[in-house]
């Protein structure tokens, strides 16, 4: 089985503290964030074992690279594999108009 290592671009990282920051200050709940924080940490890993073999993102522009989705509560996470990285590119909220972010 293939090995793949993992980066996060810094918009991702951005995707998620702006997130996790809403969840814990205004929403004031810094366990819910947390358990978020850890739930994104867990989907990641687990889809390091085999990151090409699930359902590419359905987009409507011609990209290099195909985005893969991972659901994770009411987020997506976005990433692409680009030889042996899985590179992940976004966090965003389930319900925004994901065409317009990605």
């Amino acid at each position: 089985m293939k090995a793949y290592r993992l980066r996060y671009l810094p918009l991702f990282e951005s995707d998620l503290t702006e997130t996790v920051d809403y969840i814990a200050k205004r929403l004031q709940s810094p366990q819910a964030a947390a358990n978020l924080v850890d739930a994104v940490e867990a989907a990641i890993e687990e889809r390091l074992d085999n990151p090409l073999g699930h359902q590419p993102y359905e987009s409507t522009r011609n990209r290099p690279h195909p985005y893969y989705p991972i659901y994770v509560k009411n987020f997506i996470v976005f990433y692409v594999v680009i030889d042996d990285i899985v590179e992940v590119r976004r966090f965003i909220y389930k319900k925004r108009d994901i065409s317009k972010l990605l």
